[in-house]
């Protein structure tokens, strides 16, 4: 058992937040934006804001076709781009769009957070039912990542 005289209490301090936003659940990545968007003004660090495209979704006519992959990733990017553009307006000064794809976990976990070095990822969870549900890519990502990991409900 801890005693007093062996728990110190230390500050903790971000350098850089990477969000998750899912293009199919609107009310969990706002609300996952609030959050990030507050500590990120208030720790006046570097946000990046990252969004999957989940080529998987994408039925074997539409992958073979260019136009209709380009036309997914540029409504992707717009979308994104709104994150970005309301960080922005809230006082994150530095907030950056990143784009992936593939499977969103392993795009997260094996390409964004090497490359961009988060220290926290924040995500949201899904209603699912009625009810919050943690989703399969928050699992995911909290079980694996070697950052630190807040879901946000």
């Amino acid at each position: 058992m801890v005693t007093e005289n062996d728990l110190t209490i230390e500050s903790v301090h971000y350098n850089r937040l990477l969000l998750a936003v899912d293009d199919d659940d609107d009310d969990s990545s706002r609300k996952a934006l609030n959050y990030a968007c507050t500590v990120a003004k208030i720790y006046d660090i570097p946000l990046g804001i990252v969004s999957v495209l989940e080529t998987g979704d994408l039925n074997i006519f539409q992958s073979l076709t260019p136009d209709d992959v380009d036309a997914a990733r540029e409504k992707m990017a717009k979308n994104l781009n709104t994150y970005v553009e309301k960080a922005r307006a809230f006082g994150v000064q530095k907030a950056q769009p990143i784009v992936a794809e593939g499977r969103p976990a392993a795009a997260i976990l094996d390409e964004v957070i090497p490359a961009f070095k988060p220290d926290l990822v924040i995500m949201g969870s899904h209603v699912r039912r009625g009810r919050l549900r943690l989703g399969h890519v928050a699992s995911e990502v909290a079980r694996d990542a070697a950052v630190s990991v807040i879901i946000v409900r």
